[in-house]
């Protein structure tokens, strides 16, 4: 299906395709085995997706870890791809967590936990390198998709807001490295994930005083809301990024 698209597709993985696979309504799935599945069928080679294709710089080999970590540059601006799903990035904070709805059991949850700190540092620095690579190439923006919600708003879990508790989040190393590469950068960065459904386009806090003035958060549609977003690059303006959401009738 996304060999169809007329376009070039970048597909970037998100929790319905395996961090989610372990829950018993989703079929009771090893998510590692999932992942690995997704690594080998969706990235069959360098190129993207669709009926005419682009190559596109990988963060790993083919079929092999973090090659679904992407990288393009095109029009005056790079383009990232990253692995960040939601369900709280794959960290399992607790054996409640590990069991619920799911038949995983403590080996699993503990095989998770460690492919999480793996994949967590290698998305690190995959986007510190693209921040260089953007420098050196005096683009006027950068834009990093991912499909997890770091945690602007809602909370990732039931119990526990991670915005307020570091710890139990896996989002927040990746999110404080970001900051800083984004305080470093003459240019616009536009952050766009996914994951909780509402169309959203602003300027987070970072911190309770102060925002980053360069850094906008576009948060897509997502089911039952099926619309889509079209932004416009113009590395000539300010802003570079403009945003407009598209209502499905």
């Amino acid at each position: 299906m996304f060999g169809t698209m007329v376009k070039p597709v970048v597909y970037v993985p998100g929790d319905n395709e395996w961090t989610d696979c372990h829950r018993t309504n989703n079929g009771g799935y090893d998510g590692l085995e999932r992942l690995s599945y997704i690594r080998t069928v969706m990235f069959p080679t360098l190129n993207s997706l669709g009926q005419s294709t682009m190559v596109l710089e990988h963060q790993g080999k083919l079929g092999e870890k973090f090659v679904e970590n992407t990288r393009f540059a095109h029009g005056g601006v790079v383009f990232v791809g990253i692995n960040q799903p939601g369900s709280n990035n794959n960290l399992i904070t607790n054996e409640t967590e590990c069991k619920n709805k799911s038949v995983r059991d403590n080996v699993q949850c503990d095989a998770s936990n460690a492919e999480y700190l793996e994949r967590d540092s290698a998305n690190v620095a995959w986007m510190q390198a693209s921040f260089t690579v953007a420098k050196a190439q005096n683009a006027a923006g950068i834009v990093v998709v991912t499909q997890g919600n770091p945690g602007f708003d809602l909370p990732e879990t039931e119990d526990v807001y991670e915005s307020t508790d570091p710890a139990s989040s896996g989002f927040r190393h990746f999110m404080a490295k970001l900051v800083e590469q984004t305080e470093q950068y003459a240019g616009q960065v536009l952050f766009v994930h996914g994951d909780t459904h509402f169309f959203k386009l602003d300027k987070p806090l970072y911190s309770p005083t102060r925002l980053l003035p360069n850094f906008t958060r576009l948060q897509t549609f997502g089911s039952p809301s099926l619309h889509w977003v079209r932004v416009v690059v113009d590395p000539s303006t300010a802003n570079v990024f403009t945003v407009h959401p598209v209502i499905v009738k």
